[in-house]
């Protein structure tokens, strides 16, 4: 309630009178910010805040001892300071310069109204509203019940935390757990992703790198058939015609860490050894590196190992370098681009060798869902590039009754005595990769395969992997494969696979409709008015 200031001299009052004075008057100016703020080049905020400083400094330095009185002066005070407001908005004039508070100490206690709140990112928000109507955190809980004792002991990490978190690590493109939970702790939204409270911290990476060692590789299997029926009630899975491709990640392991398998023995002394049984007492390093250059067979993966991660292979790299590398193997639906079945194997292992694993684990996911549990083979054709072809390949997929469109590399003139089912299924292949169909299913092919590799592995972080052992690398990448198919589904819900779809959203839509863009931008112009337009422009201009 504002008390009455009685009528004297405004030079003998006090600084609790001039507050109220102030408060009297306040209503003017907010009528004063509503009639200038209809002008071009003013904002009503702009000018009611410039109205309320001129309020402010006419009840500090009115004097009504000198004739005027505090209802003539204020108003002209006011108008000045929303002049001097409109200058500096026009002219670019300076502003007071904010200063950051030093050694602030932290309130003890805060209430939870204070606490600051996010409204949510719209692509997290349509996502956990998919996941909730499909009951995603009531699965993953019965999965995961094994896993923990009944009432006893601290509350773990949630399962449906654990696994968000791991979507998480798809969708902002991270690599390594710790930087998906810091990432966690530092977004507002992503806390709401994750279901946690204001007062709730994060999971910190050795909680989630502890989860990931309890839950079995067999667990975050059904988490991702769970994904790919979610798929399959939106009609995204059909699963006829499957393209298979493999590629190589970078495994957390070092080539200077090898050592040889029968010894033990490192590398640096492996050729120290060999300089001297030449005649070389002290090597320098290059003598080391001349001997080295000449030695055949010097990266073969039956002598050497490398004992931080045992299950990496020196492998050849999509770069031409030579690395310790995993390779993971995709079975992609050429009918949606779903990811059907992955596999992770040696990154020595030749596709040959892998292609039966990966085909066989796509027939498990199909038949486990509803639209084929009757079907014992729903795979029809499969499509692959020429390091796929072999004769014993050819003749397994047609074991399985289906249609092959593998590429077929320049060997010269074969001889087919003795393996007459050989030549049939060679021949059969060559004559579909021949047709329409063949070279279609082929371009299908290094589209859809070419763009999961650049989901999973490029934007989303897996190119090279943060884990070691190879069931930990199939844990994490079992769940980014599920993300990837997440992306898909919230494509066809919301038009965008990724939070970053959002990004430009505004100026594609522009684009698609030029028409709308110039009306748009007309509009815009009898909005801003000229004069700000014209400072725009220039301001393009001098960026340019």
């Amino acid at each position: 309630m504002v008390r009455f200031v009685p009528r004297r001299n405004l030079g003998e009052l006090t600084d609790d009178d001039r507050a109220t004075l102030f408060e009297q008057h306040r209503m003017l100016a907010r009528w004063c910010a509503g009639k200038y703020a209809k002008m071009p080049g003013f904002y009503h905020d702009d000018i009611e805040q410039a109205c309320l400083v001129g309020l402010w400094n006419a009840s500090r330095n009115s004097d009504t001892s000198r004739g005027v009185k505090f209802t003539t002066y204020q108003p002209v005070v006011k108008v000045g300071q929303v002049v001097a407001t409109g200058d500096r908005r026009k002219y670019g004039g300076p502003m007071s310069m904010g200063k950051r508070s030093k050694g602030h100490q932290q309130s003890l206690w805060v209430a939870t109204k204070d606490l600051p709140r996010s409204a949510g990112h719209p692509f997290y928000e349509a996502l956990n509203a998919q996941l909730r109507a499909a009951g995603f955190d009531e699965f993953v809980e019965e999965r995961c019940r094994k896993f923990y004792a009944e009432g006893q002991g601290r509350p773990s990490l949630a399962p449906a935390i654990y696994f968000r978190m791991l979507l998480v690590g798809y969708f902002e493109g991270i690599d390594s757990e710790r930087g998906i939970a810091w990432r966690c702790s530092d977004s507002l939204a992503l806390r709401s992703f994750l279901g946690l409270e204001l007062s709730q911290a994060p999971p910190d990476h050795s909680t989630v790198s502890r989860s990931r060692r309890l839950i079995d590789l067999e667990t975050h299997a059904e988490v991702f058939a769970f994904v790919l029926q979610l798929l399959s009630d939106h009609g995204l899975v059909r699963g006829k015609s499957i393209g298979i491709d493999a590629t190589t990640l970078e495994a957390n392991a070092a080539m200077k860490s090898l050592v040889r398998r029968d010894t033990g023995q490192s590398y640096q002394g492996f050729l120290e050894d060999l300089a001297e049984s030449s005649g070389i007492e002290t090597p320098t390093k290059a003598d080391l590196a001349r001997i080295d250059r000449k030695r055949p067979k010097k990266g073969s993966n039956d002598d050497w190992v490398n004992p931080n991660d045992p299950d990496a292979q020196i492998t050849k790299m999509k770069d031409g370098r030579t690395h310790l590398a995993h390779k993971a193997e995709h079975a992609v639906d050429l009918d949606s681009g779903a990811i059907l079945g992955m596999t992770i194997h040696p990154g020595a292992a030749g596709d040959t060798a892998t292609v039966q694993d990966t085909i066989f684990e796509t027939i498990l996911n199909l038949v486990g869902l509803k639209c084929h549990e009757h079907e014992e083979r729903p795979v029809r054709e499969c499509v692959a590039d020429k390091g796929y072809h072999s004769n014993e390949t050819l003749v397994a997929f047609e074991s399985l009754e289906m249609r092959t469109y593998i590429s077929e590399p320049k060997r010269g003139r074969r001889k087919w005595k003795g393996k007459e089912d050989e030549r049939l299924a060679v021949y059969r292949n060559r004559r579909r990769m021949k047709g329409a169909r063949g070279r279609r299913l082929y371009k299908r092919r290094c589209e859809l395969n070419e763009r999961s590799f650049a989901h999973c592995l490029d934007t989303g972080g897996m190119r090279r992997v943060h884990l070691r052992g190879r069931e930990n690398i199939e844990k994490r990448y079992l769940l980014q494969t599920a993300a990837y198919n997440l992306g898909l589904l919230m494509r066809r819900k919301i038009g965008f696979g990724t939070p970053r779809g959002l990004q430009g959203a505004p100026r594609r839509a522009l684009e698609a409709c030029p028409r709308f863009e110039h009306l748009l931008r007309g509009l815009l112009g009898i909005v801003i008015g000229p004069s700000l337009r014209h400072r725009r422009d220039t301001r393009l201009r001098c960026a340019a």
